[in-house]
């Protein structure tokens, strides 16, 4: 990219003049960037011998035309710095850190809006990442530049707004105030209404497959500023490297830019006006989406007519193998799913099998009697994955399920215990303190019964108690979920 190289020459921070970071900051504000002045009389609009009736419609029309400034405007570019390096996030094909960054912008942050303004800036290929999928395969992964990250944020700060007006109400994804949360809720809503059939489309490798040209036309409509456009379209048509050979990106977005959520939401528009157009109740979390029937026969037709405007308007392409026409109960929607509580005479919200599978394969990793890791840090980042569990499936009905996760969390937690005081003398003392009296103790001490198995026992559940758990710092899924 045009005034970048190597991240290793940014390794130091800047240190002429003592300069702190919030300070260097303000510098970077100051100087770094500068928005061409307009003249008064070109601000004055269609001002002409006192007569401005035409005044506001010229305001408009010009802020349309000048978005480019706007998003290079000090005030927009600092904020898009800031969001970048709260997302920290790894480097690009550069090697430059977020630690990395702001020192750089101070140094050429002008010459990197002159390049902007002028049509020469140039992104560089984004970094390829594989992430593999827990059911099989993997996620690919494109990691921009921090640099070009900031320039991405910016101009996504400033088209978010245009487009919020228009998305659909039934768009959840990446957006302000949105989540998956509510879109769950609205589904649930819909169930209960009696629309018991789900169209569940499942959009094979989304990302890697959006039509460039159809998603710039789009674009078009909305975004008057021709150099914004082109803008886009560089970030869209960098490239990738991979094992250091850059190979062009004719189609697809980089699945981990900051632009990217958004442009995918202003593509898939076109299928939420298509089906409000239809008069279907319908849930978009991203290119998650899940349409809301109330017979089989609607349902087919739905998915059949729909699979129809992907591929042949939008040139997306249907994961037939994965897109299904089912009850919502049987179907994975953002990890939740549905049952019916005869109590409430209503649909309620459960967390799918798939999830606390893979939750409890997460525990299993951090609580392994062999990964050889202290107590203390073992029980925080149990703590952080037990939080961030909660805090995302928490709207579910999980009382029960949060009970025996308690009970297993616990049992693996006193197989760790076990297997730390590993020699019978050990075991011993311990059990003794715990308040075991010496016959039991010693003889519990000798057992030859494994780890896991002796974990479960009476002894244990007795000496190592759930309160001595809880004030070692093991946090109780229960109490988070009733206390969220």
């Amino acid at each position: 990219m045009n005034g970048t190289t190597d991240g290793a020459e940014y390794s130091q921070p800047r240190t002429e003049g003592c300069l702190r970071e919030n300070k260097l900051e303000a510098e970077y504000n100051a100087r770094g960037y500068s928005r061409p002045a307009i003249p008064e009389k070109e601000r004055d609009g269609a001002k002409v011998d006192g007569l401005s009736q035409n005044a506001g419609e010229a305001r408009e029309s010009r802020e349309e035309e000048d978005l480019l400034e706007k998003i290079l405007s000090p005030g927009n570019l600092d904020a898009a710095y800031k969001q970048v390096k709260r997302n920290k996030g790894s480097h690009g094909v550069d090697g430059m850190t977020v630690q990395q960054l702001l020192p750089y912008l101070y140094e050429h942050g002008k010459e990197l809006s002159e390049s902007i303004l002028g049509g020469t800036y140039k992104p560089q290929p984004v970094r390829r990442v594989e992430i593999p999928k827990p059911d099989g395969g993997v996620r690919l992964l494109g990691i921009p530049t921090v640099v070009d990250r900031v320039i991405q944020q910016a101009t996504a700060q400033i088209l978010m707004p245009i487009y919020e007006k228009k998305f659909s109400n039934s768009s959840y994804g990446f957006r302000p105030g949105r989540s998956a949360q509510q879109a769950i809720e609205q589904s649930r809503t819909y169930v209960n209404e009696g629309y018991t059939w789900t169209v569940d489309i499942d959009l094979e490798k989304y990302f890697d497959t959006v039509n460039q040209d159809k998603l710039i036309r789009i674009l078009s409509r909305d975004v008057k500023d021709g150099r914004v456009i082109s803008l886009v379209r560089k970030f869209l048509v960098s490239g990738v490297m991979i094992n250091g050979v850059v190979i062009e990106t004719e189609e697809g977005l980089a699945q981990g830019g900051n632009i990217s959520p958004l442009l995918s939401n202003i593509m898939l528009h076109e299928l939420d006006c298509e089906l409000e157009k239809r008069g279907l109740r319908f849930c978009r979390y991203a290119d998650d989406c899940n349409i809301y029937v109330k017979s089989r026969k609607a349902a087919e037709r739905v998915m059949k007519s729909i699979t129809r405007f992907i591929e042949e308007d939008l040139k997306l392409k249907v994961n037939q193998k994965k897109s299904t026409v089912d009850r919502p109960w049987n179907v994975k929607f953002l990890g939740f799913t549905f049952y019916y509580n005869r109590k409430k005479e209503a649909y309620c919200i459960r967390v799918h099998d798939k999830p606390v599978k893979k939750f409890m394969d997460k525990i299993r990793e951090l609580t392994g009697r062999s990964k050889g890791i202290k107590m203390d840090i073992r029980l925080l980042k149990l703590k952080h994955a037990i939080q961030g569990w909660v805090n995302y499936f928490g709207i579910a009905d999980m009382s029960t399920l949060a009970k025996n996760l308690d009970k297993w969390v616990r049992r693996r937690i006193r197989m760790v215990i076990w297997k730390t005081w590993k020699r019978i003398r050990t075991r011993f003392e311990s059990l003794r303190k715990l308040g075991l009296n010496k016959s039991q103790a010693w003889q519990f001490a000798n057992t030859r019964k494994g780890y896991w198995r002796i974990s479960g026992s009476p002894i244990l559940a007795t000496t190592i108690t759930n309160k001595i758990l809880e004030k070692r710092g093991l946090v109780s899924i229960s109490a988070t979920y009733l206390n969220r």
